[in-house]
């Protein structure tokens, strides 16, 4: 009576696992495809607003001039100009640019800086501000040391290989010989 109670486990058969891996690379590649959609549509909305704000650049470059607007919308436009270039390389490698999103950043605290002025805004603000821009930095000069992490490449398995015991043949760590 016993016995019949027990579950019975039945091994997966290899189409089985077919299957299952193949549901779950469908639902996988089905959900890339919707977020290259968000991005694509992402890319439109921002050329879009790239071509508004081109338009009213380009009307206030008519007299009365005020440079102070102009060399804004100009800043704009550029910061603009890379998050559309971000959005491209983000679709092309199915990654985020360090590099670029980092100069998104500094050139939009400039922006601030630079519209507001550095003499109207308070010392405490202008502090922060230095240090964010420095920290910035530090990423852009710490990302050049970093190993890229895309298209098949390990960072950990070359950092390994690069530093491994230099008193012992080098082996690769895959188990492989030379």
């Amino acid at each position: 009576m016993q016995d019949s109670m027990k579950p019975t486990f039945t091994p997966m058969t290899d189409s089985d696992r077919w299957s299952a891996n193949f549901s779950r690379n469908h639902v996988v590649k089905a959900l890339e495809t919707v977020q290259d959609l968000i991005v694509v549509s992402l890319c439109i909305g921002l050329f879009c607003v790239m071509v508004i704000q081109l338009r009213d650049m380009f009307i206030s470059l008519l007299p009365p001039l005020n440079f102070h607007d102009v060399t804004a919308d100009i800043l704009f436009l550029l910061i603009l100009v890379e998050l559309f270039r971000l959005l491209i390389i983000y679709l092309q490698e199915q990654r985020i640019s360090i590099g670029v999103a980092v100069e998104v950043a500094i050139v939009s605290v400039l922006r601030e800086v630079l519209v507001r002025g550095i003499l109207e805004v308070p010392w405490t603000q202008v502090l922060a501000t230095c240090s964010f821009l420095m920290a910035l930095a530090f990423l852009l000069v710490v990302r050049v040391w970093l190993p890229p992490t895309f298209k098949g490449i390990d960072p950990e398995k070359r950092y390994a290989m690069h530093f491994h015991d230099k008193d012992f043949e080098r082996v690769p760590l895959n188990g492989q010989g030379h």
